[in-house]
């Protein structure tokens, strides 16, 4: 029989990809007192509906695909098809219908939500395996209020957004539907309609659990968590550490560029879990901290233009194998730490900008919502649908990957209203200022979450300004944070070493200036990628004289920030002195390392390291005036410094930096105790690379007072060079694994 088209204005909504509400049309109804069931097949031929008598033939009733049932009882339900693909008749396959499924979502869900309290969004929004009315399938839910339609899309409908319209809770602009039987590894993206443009938008899922390869585009539905953890005895023992006066030293890297194989292959989370760790171990670190592997579209935004909040990158492998790679720091005592940025977004059509046509992520004003150094838009923090999403982002790699850690991207970016703009390109708060109060709060609220929600997890703002309280409690006024990066210190340390030694001595308070402030928030002392970037030049390169005065001098300035108060940041390389500026684009020179020089740098670092763990003085109170005192700061001539660093129990360590390359014999400094000193480390011995020039043996102090203590010691301080010594305490030798190389 030749289909007769309709004209009700649902169907016509339908066919033009315009019905807002298609189970007002499709599904099963009753009319009239029958039942009436409509499906949309626009690929399909024939449709048959299951009944209690067996497969009934549905009617065509639109030659476009839409065909109808109808009959004084009720089919079973939810209701199975049968279909005959258009143009091969030898494609029969069966199905259910999914307007036959009723939606899942809760009221209380979608309030907290609006609200900007969902916590755990990401398992309410984006695509979930789940069971509805007794069938597996997926259930897609986005948020997308000023949408006239939205679909899904995929390669299990053709990409046709006519196929799969999604019904919305009005309220709270969430679209919702569930596709029965759906297989992993579906691809899919949203399909949305602007309801005062018309305009159509194709969008990557923002809750995407996982995505394609770049270049690709589309997300992929999954099975949902099947990963086996292994690391229960790492969480418990987070749970109920004491980071404030543990070791902290993390080893910050990139993980497509840290190695690569030889034609040039990413290794994956699995193999970084099998080469990384065994280094990591061996070097002594106690974190590593990645480079944003969320999914990102542009390598060479090195993951900081993220596209994907809660998709693991498929360059290096999927979730569950970072999952793995995560179980296996943990299992080997390493914790994991990631670059998280919440700060901007990119312009790319495929993703959060614009997302339903309007500016529903980011502000509506480029004054507010546009970073003009970077050319991406800034999340308006104020909208709670926005807050729910990046502190479900937040909440999702913590719960869901066990991270031990964030370090918040940008941090000063969010603070300020006037960040980076001139006069007349910013718009003040309510109350005339430059801070961005909503940045303000949604600050505090992260903290206040990733702190009552995962105990032991860290917090690290890259925070630039002298922003008050970063890392103090919300409750005392402050941003919640656990930790704040010692932007100040990291650029006075930098431009001081770059001075030629002649000339150091008129830069002198660049080396002591930073205990003005030190303990006014919980440092955290990084030497990061952005150092070793954009023409900046590597560690090394940064260094004045000629090579043996360079890796001197790297070998100084690493003792310098292992000795000083804060926790310890290094990006890969910087262990070894890379020659040259990082490359994203390719592995490190690890072919360096056959060169001694270089090796010897490599070895201060894992000594470096070993005697940070194991010395209390050098760790227990790093952000407390107690754990620190000048023996002398006023050594300018000499480009000299020399301090104590103390424990809880009283014992210390006495740090002695050279900043020229003249060895100075029977250089005396105070001591705050009588007693043999012993050298435990020296960054000129020989077997570093340096000229061995040191102190054997042990050193006997004398009640001669100097410089405010009532003994001192006379020692040979070698040339652009820092040594270590301890009372001739067999405990605290013992813990270095004799160090001094000699």
């Amino acid at each position: 029989m030749k289909a007769q088209p309709k004209t009700h204005p649902l169907q016509t909504a339908l066919l033009h990809a315009r019905l807002h509400d298609p189970f007002s049309y499709l599904g099963w109804h009753r009319q009239h007192g029958q039942t009436v069931v409509r499906v949309f097949r626009p690929h399909d031929a024939h449709v048959w509906i299951k009944t209690a008598i067996g497969f009934e033939p549905m009617q065509c009733i639109h030659s476009e695909g839409i065909f109808e049932w109808s009959g004084e009882s009720m089919p079973t339900m939810p209701y199975r098809l049968r279909a005959e693909q258009k143009g091969n008749a030898a494609i029969v396959y069966e199905t259910y219908d999914p307007y036959a499924f009723a939606p899942q979502i809760s009221d209380h869900d979608l309030y907290l939500f609006n609200e900007g309290k969902l916590w755990q969004a990401y398992r309410t929004l984006g695509a979930h395996q789940v069971s509805n009315a007794g069938i597996t399938g997926t259930r897609f839910a986005v948020w997308a209020p000023n949408a006239e339609r939205v679909s899904v899309i995929g390669d299990f409908n053709r990409w046709d957004g006519r196929v799969h319209p999604m019904k919305v809770h009005h309220a709270s602009g969430v679209w919702e539907l569930f596709i029965p039987e759906l297989p992993p590894d579906s691809l899919y993206k949203f399909e949305i309609r602007n309801r005062d443009s018309g305009a159509i938008m194709i969008k990557t899922d923002p809750y995407a659990r996982r995505c394609e390869l770049r270049p690709q585009t589309a997300a992929l539905t999954s099975a949902g968590n099947t990963y086996a953890w292994q690391d229960a005895a790492w969480l418990n023992h987070r749970n109920n550490w004491d980071w404030l006066h543990a070791p902290l030293n993390i080893l910050e890297l990139h993980a497509g560029s840290w190695k690569r194989h030889p034609d040039g292959r990413f290794y994956t989370y699995r193999e970084l879990a099998e080469h990384l760790l065994p280094y990591v171990q061996e070097m002594g670190y106690t974190h590593v901290e990645l480079l944003p592997v969320s999914e990102h579209p542009l390598d060479e935004s090195w993951g900081y233009q993220t596209t994907g909040y809660f998709a693991v990158t498929s360059r290096y492998g999927t979730p569950d194998d970072f999952k793995f790679f995560v179980d296996a720091c943990h299992q080997s005592g390493i914790g994991v730490i990631l670059d998280w940025v919440p700060a901007h977004f990119p312009q790319d059509s495929f993703a959060l900008a614009r997302f339903d046509g309007t500016a529903l992520y980011e502000h509506e004003d480029p004054r507010l919502g546009f970073h003009q150094d970077w050319g991406t838009y800034i999340f308006n923090f104020g909208r709670n649908e926005v807050k729910s999403f990046l502190l479900s982002s937040a909440h999702f790699w913590l719960s869901e990957f066990h991270l031990d850690g964030l370090r918040v991207d940008a941090v000063a970016s969010m603070l300020y209203l006037d960040y980076s703009r001139k006069e007349g390109e910013w718009l003040p708060n309510q109350y005339g200022g430059r801070e961005n109060l909503a940045a303000i709060d949604f600050l505090r609220e992260l903290n206040v979450m990733v702190h009552a929600e995962f105990p032991g997890a860290l917090t690290l703002a890259e925070e630039s300004t002298a922003w008050p309280g970063v890392s103090r409690p919300t409750y005392t006024g402050g941003l919640g944070f656990s930790m704040k990066w010692n932007m100040g210190w990291m650029h006075d340390t930098l431009s001081y070493m770059h001075q030629d030694p002649i000339f150091r001595r008129y830069h002198h308070d660049q080396l002591t200036f930073s205990q003005l402030y030190a303990y006014s928030e919980n440092f955290v002392l990084p030497f990061s990628h952005d150092e070793v970037v954009h023409g900046k030049g590597s560690l090394f390169n940064k260094m004045p004289g000629d090579d043996w005065q360079k890796f001197a001098n790297v070998r100084l300035l690493l003792t310098f920030q292992m000795t000083w108060p804060g926790k310890k940041l290094n990006f890969m390389g910087n262990e070894f002195a890379q020659r040259q500026e990082w490359r994203v684009n390719g592995e490190l020179d690890w072919g360096l390392l056959q060169q001694p020089l270089h090796a010897g740098v490599q070895a201060v670092v894992r000594d470096l390291n070993r005697c940070y763990k194991t010395i209390p003085a050098l760790h227990q109170l790093e952000f407390t005036a107690d754990g620190f005192q000048w023996i002398d700061c006023q050594d300018v001539e000499q480009s000299v410094i020399s301090y104590l660093r103390r424990a809880k129990d009283g014992s210390f360590a006495v740090v002695v930096l050279n900043f020229t390359p003249v060895p100075r014999t029977g250089y005396r400094i105070g001591v705050p105790a009588s007693g043999a000193y012993q050298e435990i480390f020296n960054s000129d011995s020989a077997y570093y690379g340096g000229s061995n020039l040191g102190n054997l043996g042990k050193i006997a102090s004398v009640p001669m007072p100097w410089m405010g203590f009532p003994d001192s010691i006379a020692i040979t301080l070698p040339p652009l060079a820092g040594v270590v010594f301890v009372l001739n305490d067999s405990d605290a030798i013992a813990g270095t694994g004799g160090l001094i190389g000699h």
